[in-house]
């Protein structure tokens, strides 16, 4: 058997992406891609990746991952509750997330469940043996495209890897979770906010707004303030959707359009969330609130520089990870110890 990650179960929604399927919407084909790229980026520098490399998106609850090669390192990042089994029948051992760590033939990794937030990633050093499909391992569920059959996991499913075996190394782990920042949900007007009046543009910027049950990689339905348009109305010729496009139909509910959106739609777009703060909403679980703050392109192309030098600052300090269990005693060296004592 080539060497390969065996589902032994499945989580609740557990698929392959990577940055997405860029270059072709003009086709009519999606991008797809991570819901979290923050959090790709992180689990792939940690697994030794480039940053663009497919991993395992997990949403709410996680798989578990039994290793069929000589050897193995994954990286998982997120608040994730995390352990591994040694040997069918033996108890699970916790593992901390946001580090890397080599497993061996035998070894199966628990994904748990997710802590507050919607989605986090298993990186896998030098990633999985899957065919591209228009260039990218991105999972699209609705067209049955990319990924693994371009499906979620299933239990029995093989993940084929392109490594046999990985080094003994020095694990990574992060220095600090990522801080994904708080507040309003930073968005810039249009194209069609024209079609709003005053008081519909005045709700959407005051009021708050709840994701329902009704949010999975394509978008996000809000509950709140009805957001009511004028004359014009809410139906349009169909244009263009960028990502975080925020769509409201004549209910005046608002969408946001995520990573699996269509290419095209025909309601009305009052705005679009800053491609600084998506990361951010997609972690989003249904019942959580958020609030909508107008800002201009300059502001929104400042904040994306902000977040890519937050992000390389956050790669650029990942630390030595302690053996679990063991004593690091490179880390113990550079600690400020007391001389001088008798016992």
């Amino acid at each position: 058997m080539s060497a390969s990650l065996v589902v032994a179960r499945a989580g609740l929604f557990d698929t392959v992406q990577d940055l997405g399927r860029r270059g072709f919407q003009d086709l009519g084909m999606p991008t797809a891609g991570a819901m979290d790229p923050v959090a790709l980026h992180l689990a792939n520098a940690l697994a030794g990746n480039d940053e663009g490399t497919a991993a395992l998106e997990i949403s709410v609850l996680g798989p578990e991952l039994r290793v069929e090669a000589d050897s193995a390192r994954v990286a998982v990042v997120g608040p994730v509750r995390l352990s591994v089994v040694d040997a069918p029948g033996e108890a699970p051992r916790p593992l901390d997330a946001d580090r890397s760590h080599r497993l061996r033939r035998g070894q199966a990794l628990r994904v748990g469940a997710i802590d507050g937030v919607s989605v986090a990633y298993v990186a896998v050093e030098g990633g999985f043996d899957l065919t591209p499909f228009m260039g990218s391992l991105s999972t699209y569920t609705r067209a049955g495209l990319g990924g693994l059959d371009g499906r979620k996991l299933r239990d029995g499913d093989l993940l084929p890897l392109k490594l046999a075996a990985v080094a003994e190394r020095t694990e990574r782990r992060l220095a600090a979770p990522f801080d994904y920042g708080s507040g309003p949900v930073r968005v810039v007007l249009g194209p069609q906010d024209d079609y709003f009046s005053a008081a519909g543009l005045d709700a959407f910027l005051s009021g708050t707004y709840t994701v329902t049950k009704e949010a999975d990689r394509m978008g996000f339905r809000l509950e709140g303030p009805a957001i009511a348009h004028n004359e014009k109305g809410a139906d349009i010729a169909s244009d263009g959707i960028a990502p975080g496009a925020i769509q409201v139909p004549a209910a005046g509910q608002p969408i946001i359009l995520l990573a699996d959106r269509e290419t095209i739609g025909g309601y009305t777009k009052i705005a679009a969330v800053i491609s600084a703060d998506l990361p951010r909403v997609c972690r989003l679980l249904p019942g959580k609130t958020l609030q909508f703050a107008a800002v201009s392109v300059a502001e929104a192309e400042a904040a994306r520089r902000t977040l890519e030098a937050r992000l390389r600052a956050t790669i650029a300090a990942v630390e030595t990870a302690r053996p679990p269990g063991g004593i690091d005693l490179d880390a113990l060296y550079r600690e400020n110890l007391i001389e001088g004592v008798v016992g």
